[in-house]
């Protein structure tokens, strides 16, 4: 029986490249082993205040971007969140079963929140939400970055615990986390993660910036006085990381990125990562602009918020059976 997948991304801003590493760039490989749902995880992103027309207008673009990079909507099944009012049912019935505590101990609730006078409910339940976008559609396997590893953690902890108290319904979920690409570091600082929201507009290879802009910031990349292409995280962050960057594009270990550059200076490196980088994203910009003001992007989130409704509703209808939630229907 094939097993099936899932993965949300927000629609809350241009994706990096260390999204497309960590994430997007093996969507097109586990679309041909498992049933596979992608979804833009919408309600997510109103965790935090948003531009409303921003907020419709990077919904579509995530869509288009989801496919430019290779997911086939006659393999997998891609649709928005707010379009499957499953989600926000089953979010409630889970927000029961989960206690404050363990939520308010979540990493990124305390990093959101921290030094701020007041934050909305919805970050603090963003957890459940999360888990019930992935229990809906019975998964298996869930491919997450290292920053989303507690909530999945605490997914499975939800599901164990419904189906203890309740019945036995939920799949309980594996975590797979990439382990080449899954942490860029920005270009400019490399001790800390590429981030979408740097002030540094040069730390940052967003995935549809300009080849030209591509090529200047890998150029501006901060490495060491050395000039020795070698692999050493503590001692050379810098160049490190662009080596992690190559292999993940190129699709190689590090170890023969490093063998097949020995005795190039940095200027050289960096050119042929550049080149490198901007091929692989110049294909896939060229789809996207295709797919964005297209009917074809409206007709495959039409059909696959169909096909997520039927499948997700199907599972909430027996969550609440399990939990008591509607009435009794009397036979006469």
């Amino acid at each position: 029986m094939t097993q099936t997948i899932f993965s949300g991304i927000q629609p809350s801003g241009s994706l990096t490249i260390g999204n497309y590493l960590g994430a997007m760039k093996q969507f097109p490989e586990l679309q041909d082993d498992y049933d596979s749902y992608f979804c833009i995880v919408d309600y997510h992103a109103i965790t935090v205040p948003q531009d409303r027309l921003k907020l419709r207008e990077r919904t579509r673009s995530l869509a288009a971007l989801y496919l430019a990079c290779g997911i086939d909507p006659e393999k997998s099944t891609l649709f928005i969140q707010s379009e499957v009012p499953a989600h926000a049912e089953l979010s409630w019935m889970l927000q029961c079963v989960a206690s404050i505590g363990e939520l308010e101990r979540m990493t990124q609730f305390k990093d959101k929140s921290e030094g701020k006078e007041s934050v909305t409910a919805g970050l603090l339940t963003y957890p459940p939400l999360m888990a019930a976008d992935i229990l809906l559609y019975g998964t298996d396997l869930v491919p997450v970055g290292d920053d989303q590893k507690q909530h999945l953690e605490l997914t499975r902890n939800l599901a164990e615990r419904f189906n203890n108290r309740y019945n036995n319904i939920f799949n309980i979920p594996d975590i797979r986390i990439q382990e080449v690409g899954a942490r860029v570091m920005s270009l400019q600082n490399p001790t800390k993660k590429m981030s979408k929201s740097d002030d540094n507009h040069k730390a940052t290879i967003f995935m549809l910036d300009e080849l030209k802009q591509i090529e200047k910031k890998i150029k501006s990349a901060v490495t060491d006085s050395e000039g020795i292409i070698e692999y050493d995280e503590e001692n050379k962050p810098g160049i490190t990381n662009l080596l992690n960057i190559y292999a993940s594009f190129a699709e190689k270990p590090v170890e023969d990125i490093v063998t097949e550059n020995q005795g190039k200076g940095y200027g050289d490196f960096k050119q042929d990562l550049a080149e490198l980088v901007q091929g692989e994203l110049e294909a896939i910009q060229n789809r996207y602009y295709d797919l964005y003001e297209s009917d074809e992007l409206d007709d495959i989130l039409d059909h696959g918020r169909e096909k997520a409704d039927r499948v997700a509703s199907k599972m909430l209808n027996k969550a609440k059976k399990a939990m008591g939630i509607g009435r009794v229907h009397l036979k006469k």
